[in-house]
């Protein structure tokens, strides 16, 4: 018998390391280590996600066993109490994980216990797409054209009810099977202020069919508008691994062989290409676990950000008076998403329009975000700030009023979140920086005015961002 110890992988189903042969034990550590870099959206759908792995091993008779404690003093214990002789998990890719991963390793090992890693979450695991030199791309076209035309594995079976072991087998009849999973409160946490969506298999399941079923073949015309229902919303399934990568694939492989024609087929290949985006990111980090704290791209001088509290609160509030970028902050704090669009637009506004090191954004969307990812969201906000792997250009910034006008061009995204703009003119929505004083206070008086002259400020980041390369 064996103990798989569930981490990022919170599924029964498509799960390599789960699948590896033997009678298996599942295991959730909490661990303390960890839940200090959680935050309430995210520790609210572990436990949803918890919820409904539970059920699914209760339903093949067995449970999942949940323990407290560092994992390296606890699952050599569990194993050594359980008398099994291997544990088996899947890799994450943050330099906390693998340093993690290593201390188990080690305490495993020292134990007597063997123990083998899997790469589960992604569909080529870091190191096997390389440039000529052997290193990592740092240009995702390049990535692409490689990881696009690397064979894909197939999802892989849940384990039957012959394959899962009952704790009370295991630990013995007295063993509680009926305890409850701890609350928020038990950890730690206040209630979110986000309405979190459910987690679970069978709900990330149902959005990856419906996906599939419609809105694919419309996402390369249509994922750029928030206000569309266009997006497949599984970020936070793959996250947390309520759905397998290779499930999602094998969706998409479906999806093309039933497409109508060519543009439906390219529309496919353009939700493919955000799941290689996934995974070059992932690569990045793994060789470059620096990336959550320092630059990936280096220059000649230091950045100098701006230290400008109130109008750091003014972004995280939705209070900048640029109605896209604080129709993006509000949607964040309500529902603990925003739309990929939005997102890069609110990040290009604090980096640019504001000139605030991405690391307070990146902080606050990891605060906020029920889908935090490190690797995805290190690498979305060094492209924004243009610090990063195959960032936007610095002298390329984002109008946030040209933005708005472009992809909410009815305004729907913009009243849905700003509440003061609902009865606004959509000319107005689109020109409200633009408007004098009079003609806001006519319009919506208490929506603030905006915080920054995007024109003076886009040549006030150019002039940063030259001195920082050192040039002149």
């Amino acid at each position: 018998m064996r103990l798989h110890w569930h981490r990022r992988d919170l599924r029964a189903t498509d799960n390599l390391a789960l699948a590896a042969d033997d009678r298996v034990l599942p295991v959730f550590v909490v661990d303390r280590a960890i839940l200090d870099h959680g935050a309430p959206p995210r520790v609210s759908f572990m436990l949803d996600a918890l919820d409904a792995l539970r059920a699914q091993y209760r339903e093949r008779g067995g449970d999942l066993l949940l323990v407290r404690g560092d994992p390296s003093d606890a699952l050599p214990d569990l194993a050594a109490a359980c008398d099994a002789d291997a544990v088996t998990w899947n890799r994450d890719y943050s330099g906390l994980a693998t340093e993690r991963d290593r201390a188990v390793a080690t305490a495993l090992a020292d134990a007597g216990v063997a123990r083998e890693r899997f790469h589960d979450a992604v569909l080529h695991e870091p190191g096997t797409i390389t440039t000529n030199e052997g290193s990592h791309y740092s240009v995702y076209s390049y990535f692409w054209k490689k990881w696009r035309d690397r064979e894909k594995a197939t999802p892989v079976a849940a384990p039957g009810r012959e394959d899962v072991v009952d704790p009370r087998d295991a630990l013995g009849e007295d063993f509680d099977t009926a305890a409850p999973l701890p609350s928020l409160a038990d950890l730690g946490f206040d209630d979110p202020e986000a309405d979190v969506p459910s987690a679970g298999t069978d709900v990330a399941r149902d959005l990856l069919d419906d996906f599939c079923d419609d809105a694919i073949y419309r996402y390369a015309d249509e994922r750029d508008y928030p206000a569309r229902a266009s997006t497949s919303r599984l970020s936070p399934h793959l996250k947390f691994g309520t759905v397998g990568v290779r499930t999602v694939w094998e969706a998409t492989a479906d999806a093309t062989a039933a497409a109508r024609d060519g543009e439906a087929r390219e529309s496919v290949e353009a939700f493919r290409r955000q799941l290689a985006w996934r995974e070059f990111y992932a690569h990045v980090l793994d060789a470059r676990p620096d990336v959550v704290t320092e630059n990936y791209r280096e220059y000649a001088n230091e950045i100098r950000w701006r230290d400008d509290p109130e109008a750091l609160r003014a972004w995280k509030d939705g209070e900048t008076g640029y109605p896209l970028v604080d129709a993006g902050m509000r949607q964040l704090r309500a529902e603990g998403w925003v739309h990929n669009r939005v997102r890069m637009v609110a990040a290009a506004f604090l980096t640019k329009d504001l000139l605030i090191d991405w690391r307070e954004g990146y902080d606050w969307y990891r605060r906020k975000l029920v889908d935090h990812d490190t690797a995805n969201d290190v690498g979305g906000w060094q492209w924004a700030a243009s610090t990063g792997t195959d960032a936007q250009p610095y002298f390329r910034i984002f109008n946030p009023a040209t933005q708005c006008a472009r992809y909410d061009p009815d305004g729907e995204y913009v009243r849905e979140h700003v509440p003061e703009l609902r009865d606004a003119p959509t000319d107005a929505i689109h020109e409200w920086p633009a408007l004098s004083d009079e003609e806001r206070a006519n319009v919506a008086s208490d929506y603030p005015a905006p915080v920054v002259d995007h024109a003076e400020r886009r040549e006030c980041a150019i002039a940063t961002f030259e001195a920082a390369r050192g040039d002149g």
